[in-house]
């Protein structure tokens, strides 16, 4: 029973199972349709919404479509307005211009009438003015042959005479006129180069004793003579020999005169002789050794001098070749003067004189300095000075301007700017003020002559007079020859053969004068 019992009671758990399995399944299907049901009315839902919502859209498009089409008709009536003004106003303007054409050939018509009617009349006074022509013609030469009848002369000589007159009063007023520019211009022009050159010599000031090289050398006694001669004359043989140059010593008691056409050689020597006079050995090898010594610092001593030079002046970026140069004129004179004193002075003067102008100053001062570089070898080159020293400029690469002023400050070459200008002035200036430079008698003597006979060469000149040292010529000339205005004429003429036949400092002021004497003697 037990065992039934069991049986029958997993059989009702196995029944209740599948009415449960049953039960669930039924549950679910209803489930699932329930929601099935409620999706579909979801979607209907949102399908009629969609639909609402696609009219809503269709209406604004077509509302804005619409707006659209307004505006671009309210558009295109606007351009049609528009364009039918400005076409109104282009038939105006065509009207406009068809009219004034219109009264443009009309009055080109009444013109071309006038004209036609003024030629007519015109051609008409030709006729006349050509039969007056010809009857004037006649009547001239009618005039004519009875003036030459009456004057004894041909028309062709009246009118030589009268040209030869006409060039005789025009010559005459040429005169006057450039007498009077010539007043005018040395008024002005005289007195801002006095103000200028004043004041550079006033800004300037040197010393009028100028430094020499002295080619003497004094001995201790006589005895001395005798060391430096030597041996059958060895000593002064290696010395002359060793320095290039002559030594006197006869001439002269207790003294050695050196004699050489090379300045650094004499300094050379000199300062040798020195050291071998203080030293008291002397002899070949000795002397050879002192004078290469000597050399040497006579070579620092001309860079030294160079530097020292430039740097006084101002004038810097120097080719070192060129400062050599400008040391070497430490032992070079002209007339007595020192020429690197000489160079200084002329670019110091033309440096002020520039600034008073207006112009470079540094490039006035580099050109003053350098304008006597050529006679730091002029004994060893052919040619003056001035073309030496442009030569040698070209060489350093030196501006145009330079080359210019240092060719044409002895007038070799045309000046071409105010800087040649300013260095000749200053070159005259420096060589010409007192105590700078000096003359010999005879040389001075001949040419204050050769001034005179200059003078007196001219015609209608009665004597002349050379005063204030050689610096002025007075010529006197005679009143039946010579008018008051050829007087400007002969004076330029004169002044011109002077520069032409003399070398002097500075300049000649020609003074030529004409006076009439009446004399009377009462008895």
């Amino acid at each position: 029973m037990r065992k039934i019992s069991g049986e029958v009671y997993i059989i009702s758990l196995i029944v209740i199972a599948i009415i449960c399995i049953w039960i669930g399944y039924l549950l679910r299907k209803k489930i699932s349709e329930s929601k099935v049901i409620t999706a579909e009315d979801m979607a209907k839902k949102i399908i009629v919404e969609a639909e609402k919502e696609a009219n809503n859209k269709k209406r604004e498009a077509i509302l804005e479509a619409k707006d659209r089409l307004y505006q671009s008709k309210a558009e295109f009536e606007r351009e049609t307005r528009e364009r039918k003004a400005e076409a109104l106003k282009l038939e105006k303007r065509l009207t406009t211009k068809e009219e004034n054409l219109e009264r443009k050939v009309d009055l080109l018509d009444r013109k071309e009438q006038e004209l036609n009617s003024k030629s007519k009349v015109v051609i008409v006074k030709e006729k006349e003015l050509n039969e007056k022509i010809s009857e004037y013609e006649v009547i001239i030469q009618e005039q004519k042959n009875q003036l030459e009848k009456i004057s004894n002369m041909s028309s062709e000589e009246a009118k030589n005479s009268l040209i030869a007159k006409m060039e005789n009063e025009a010559k005459h007023e040429a005169i006057r006129y450039i007498k009077k520019i010539e007043e005018e211009a040395k008024e002005t022009a005289g007195k801002k180069a006095r103000e200028t050159i004043s004041l550079a010599i006033q800004r300037y000031a040197a010393d009028e004793v100028m430094e020499a090289t002295v080619s003497t050398v004094d001995l201790p006694n006589n005895e001395m003579i005798g060391r430096i001669i030597g041996r059958e004359g060895r000593n002064i043989r290696a010395l002359e020999m060793a320095t290039g140059v002559d030594l006197i010593i006869d001439d002269t008691p207790e003294a050695v005169i050196i004699s050489g056409y090379d300045p650094i050689r004499r300094q050379v020597a000199k300062n040798a002789l020195e050291k071998l006079i203080v030293d008291g050995r002397i002899h070949p090898t000795r002397i050879e050794e002192i004078v290469n010594k000597c050399q040497k610092e006579i070579e620092n001593l001309i860079r030294e001098e160079g530097e020292k030079t430039t740097f006084e002046v101002g004038v810097h970026n120097l080719h070192p070749e060129e400062l050599k140069l400008i040391g070497r004129l430490r032992f070079r004179t002209s007339y007595g003067q020192n020429v690197l004193q000489h160079s200084k002075e002329v670019a110091f003067l033309a440096g002020i004189m520039a600034a008073e102008l207006g112009v470079d100053e540094q490039v006035a001062k580099r050109a003053g300095l350098l304008h006597d570089i050529g006679k730091a070898v002029d004994h060893e080159m052919e040619g003056s000075h001035p073309k030496i020293g442009a030569d040698l400029a070209k060489r350093f690469n030196e501006s145009q301007e330079i080359i210019n002023a240092i060719a044409a400050h002895h007038e070799d070459e045309e000046p071409k700017g105010i800087i040649a200008v300013l260095i000749q002035a200053a070159d005259t200036l420096s060589a010409a003020r007192p105590g700078a430079r000096k003359e010999s008698l005879e040389a001075y003597i001949k040419r204050l002559g050769t001034l005179e006979k200059i003078g007196n060469s001219f015609n209608g000149v009665e004597s002349s007079y050379a005063i204030q040292a050689g610096r002025e010529i007075r010529v006197i000339i005679e009143p039946e020859k010579l008018t008051e205005t050829n007087m400007s004429t002969l004076a330029r003429d004169i002044a011109k053969k002077i520069e032409e036949e003399l070398e002097y400092p500075g300049q000649i002021k020609v003074t030529v004068i004409r006076e009439s004497r009446a004399v009377e003697y009462a008895k």
